[in-house]
Order: C-alpha cells, then sequence, then structure tokens
C-alpha cells in the first residue's frame, strides 16, 4: 500500500468512525439514514484500499440502495413528515452504553491481545477471484445459473401479474386514437 493508500485510510477510517456515532446522535430517521450511509460507504472504501475492490465496490452498491430505499420508504410511509420529527435514536441508554463499551473494549483487546498468523506464500494476484472461490468453492456455476433463473423468475412473475400490456390502451387494432386507457381515464383528459 502506498502513500496514497495511507491517506485514504486515515481519512475514511476516522469518517466512518464519526458517521456511525452520528447515526446514534442525530435525532431523525431521515439524517441517521443519510448518516448510515456515509458510514458504510467509508467502510467500502477502506475494505478497498485493503486490497479488496470488488468486496468494496459491492458493499458500496448493496448499501447505497439499501439506504435510498429506507429513505424513500420513511418519506413515504411514516408518520411524521419524512421522518424528520425529533426523535431518540438509543432506548435504554445507560444499559446500550454499558454493553457496548463492554463489546468495544474486549473487542480492542482481542486486536492487541491475539496472536496474529503471519502470511505464509505470496499474495493471490486476483483477490476478487479468491473471494469468490472462498464463498462459493465448487458451486459458483451453480450460483451464477441460480442467479439467472430468480431473475427470469421475478420478470416472469410480474409480466403474469400484470393485467393489461404497452398496447392496450390502443385497442386491438393498436388504431384507437386518442389512446384510452383500460383501467379509466384517457390520455386526452
Amino acid at each position: 500500500m502506498g502513500t496514497m493508500g495511507t491517506v485514504l485510510l486515515a481519512v475514511l477510517g476516522p469518517l466512518a468512525l464519526v458517521l456511525g456515532v452520528l447515526v446514534f446522535a442525530l435525532d431523525s430517521m431521515a439524517r441517521v439514514t443519510f448518516a448510515l450511509l456515509g458510514s458504510l460507504v467509508c467502510v467500502g472504501g477502506v475494505v478497498t484500499v485493503l486490497g479488496l475492490p470488488y468486496l468494496g465496490v459491492v458493499i458500496v452498491l448493496m448499501m447505497v440502495m439499501e439506504m435510498v430505499i429506507m429513505a424513500v420508504f420513511m418519506i413515504a410511509y411514516m408518520m411524521n413528515p419524512a421522518g424528520l420529527m425529533p426523535m431518540s435514536m438509543v432506548h435504554n441508554k445507560r444499559g446500550a452504553l454499558v454493553i457496548s463499551g463492554t463489546v468495544f473494549a474486549a473487542l480492542a483487546a482481542g486486536v492487541f491481545l491475539v496472536p496474529w498468523p503471519e502470511r505464509t506464500g505470496a499474495r493471490p494476484q486476483d483477490t476478487t477471484f479468491q473471494v469468490g472461490m472462498a464463498l462459493m468453492k465448487e458451486q459458483m456455476l451453480t450460483m451464477i445459473t441460480l442467479g439467472f433463473v430468480l431473475l427470469a423468475t421475478m420478470v416472469g412473475a410480474t409480466v403474469l401479474a400484470t393485467r393489461r400490456g404497452r398496447y392496450d390502451r390502443f385497442g386491438d387494432d393498436l388504431d384507437q386514437r386518442p389512446a384510452k386507457d383500460p383501467a379509466g381515464g384517457g390520455v386526452g383528459r
């Protein structure tokens, strides 16, 4: 890791920590969502800098989509306007503080007390392939096939669940002008 990698770690690590603390310090669901998004994007950046670019990009993409969906649902369905009303994000503050402090101290002690293994052999050329093999082993082809089958199933179920097609509003011979929506209301209104 070069100078740029060290600088990125020095910036992204503390920023992820600060944004993670803000998740519990802010007082609205919308602000908390974006603080959590920022923290997890920084974690994805750290993972990328540490030499696992595929995993880092997956973390970033997954968290961005998850947090955006969460924000949209909060704006659409929460009783208070867009999740912006003040509220506490922590319940049982004293108990949570004791538990989180104890867990943090145990994990921090583990970093220094555990005998870390030394690297044996050379670093693999393609870390993405190594992560895939570690996760899937011999089942990689099976999982890829299952992914396509699941995608086709979702698309097929969506197509079968809709009552009308794209051109139904133009009539059977596609000559109905102006188009009339079979579900009610026309385009010309």
